[in-house]
């Protein structure tokens, strides 16, 4: 991808600047976790309770390996609770870039305990992993150009938080394997879309400035 930055002052189509602290964008919150963080106001260190949550996160996995009456269905529930309040921290410690890729870390290991305990074929539990990587590499790659998805795509996402809970309740209520096709099918549809007209306006943006640039 070419560099997108343009000339000062000029902006790709339908895309944000990037926040302050990139760190805080690549945890993709969803509705929920952003909820929690205001009201705490951002008073919250992120790093202590997202390390809280994976532990607990963890022994829960161990413990139920998320079955219908298992433990491990309340995971999303005590990962939210505890890493939630952080995310509108401004994540400038020394560490706190460490906090996206732990998020990741259990958001994918849950996705994965819940599919193979229910016994879903792998292919299906790997396209929804899929789906996540996608569109948490292409949040990278954004970021890394300076520039921000749609703020609608977070909710749209549901984020971290939201996908966890679906999870969950699909692993409460069933069918699963429905549950797992849908959601794969709802994120590759949307991530992908977004991508993929977001990255195209990029060169028309580009002839345009460049055209002004002759202009002046």
């Amino acid at each position: 991808m070419s560099d997108l930055r343009g000339r000062p002052g000029s902006r790709p189509v339908h895309m944000a600047p990037v926040p302050r602290s990139a760190v805080v964008a690549q945890r993709d919150d969803g509705p929920l976790s952003r909820a929690m963080g205001l009201l705490v106001a951002g008073q919250l260190p992120p790093l202590p309770p997202v390390l809280a949550g994976t532990f607990v996160t963890g022994v829960l996995l161990l413990l139920g390996v998320a079955g219908t009456d298992g433990l491990a269905v309340f995971a999303p529930a005590v990962t939210l609770l505890l890493a939630g309040p952080g995310s509108t921290h401004p994540h400038d410690g020394r560490f706190d870039w460490l906090v996206p890729p732990i998020l990741r870390l259990i958001e994918y290991t849950f996705v994965a305990a819940v599919g193979f305990a229910h016994g879903l074929h792998p292919l299906l539990i790997m396209v929804l992993l899929g789906a996540l990587a996608f569109h948490h590499y292409d949040l990278v790659y954004r970021l890394r150009q300076r520039v921000h998805p749609p703020s609608w795509l977070a909710t749209a996402g549901l984020g971290w938080d939201g996908r966890m809970m679906v999870v969950s309740l699909v692993a409460l209520m069933g069918p699963l394997t429905a549950g797992y096709t849908l959601l794969a099918l709802y994120l590759w549809g949307l991530f992908g879309w977004e991508s993929l007209t977001r990255w195209l306006a990029v060169p028309s943006v580009r002839v345009e400035a460049t055209d002004a640039r002759t202009q002046d």
